[in-house]
């Protein structure tokens, strides 16, 4: 039996017109993500200077939820430092539009995730001090992609 739930006015909004879809060829960040049990996959590249987001763009394969929930990201983060994005929770990210169904909140964790993906991949290329609390979620994404058979 397929499980009825609905979403507010602005998921639809994000899903149907997502802000800031596409890639940045020269990225100085990029993370990727997925949910092996859902199938969404979401791609994240950052344009940086001096410490601030100046762009922001995904490209995600996944559901409504998934797709608004990488919308309103980028835009949440475009113009923050690096500090202010790492900042950032998938609560932000539900509170700003108007919230999802129970059982698609795992999207907003996804598109955090990218996130900070993104933003430890732009720190490590460019030396910069990489927060303990980043590294262990990075660490803990590279285990769960072996885990599902994505990493090397």
């Amino acid at each position: 039996m397929r499980q009825q739930f609905s979403y507010s006015k602005k998921v639809l909004k994000h899903f149907r017109n997502p802000h800031n879809l596409g890639k940045i060829k020269d990225a100085d960040g990029v993370g990727e993500v997925g949910n092996l049990s859902c199938g969404d996959v979401m791609k994240l590249y950052l344009k940086v200077k001096d410490d601030v987001i100046l762009d922001v763009k995904f490209q995600t394969y996944g559901c409504a939820a998934a797709i608004a929930t990488s919308s309103i990201t980028t835009d949440l983060v475009k113009g923050k430092t690096i500090d202010e994005a790492l900042a950032m929770t998938n609560k932000e990210v539900i509170e700003s539009l108007d919230g999802l169904p129970p059982i698609k909140i795992h999207c907003s964790l996804l598109s955090v995730d990218a996130l900070n993906e993104a933003i430890y991949d732009y720190l490590n290329k460019n030396n910069k001090k990489i927060p303990e609390f980043l590294e262990k979620k990075h660490q803990r994404s590279v285990t769960l992609e072996k885990m599902e058979g994505h990493g090397a």
